[in-house]
């Protein structure tokens, strides 16, 4: 998506590769390869001094708060987690009620959110 912007870019100022390469201090052969579809993958320092060359500010924006990004983070591994239960419950031929299994998953999530990081975002 970024690549594609860029080319864009690059084509709206009727840029040629080999000028854009002049104007970003890149070899030829490197633009390109970035432009390439097939590479797709170039480098962050690279992609940074074509966007320069080509007049475009890049942005790193942050897509959900720290505390979002936990809650989600710990409301799956709860889930996960609870299902392994529920799993081994089943074996035992002990299921376990939804609801119950919800609030399982509840205070699991709640206790990830509380402890320690290394819990949260360890597998």
């Amino acid at each position: 998506m970024l690549l594609n912007s860029l080319a864009v870019r690059r084509r709206d100022l009727r840029m040629s590769l080999k000028v854009l390469a002049k104007r970003s201090g890149l070899s030829l052969r490197t633009v390109q390869r970035v432009f390439s579809p097939a590479e797709p993958n170039a480098r962050l320092d690279t992609v940074l001094q074509i966007a320069d060359a080509l007049n475009v500010e890049l942005r790193f924006k942050e897509v959900g708060s720290g505390h979002s990004i936990r809650k989600r983070a710990a409301t799956a591994k709860a889930a996960r987690l609870a299902s392994m239960v529920q799993a081994t419950s089943a074996l035992e031929s002990q299921a376990i009620p939804k609801s119950d299994l919800r609030d399982i998953e509840a205070d699991i999530a709640a206790r990830l959110l509380t402890g320690s990081s290394r819990q949260l975002w360890a597998d």
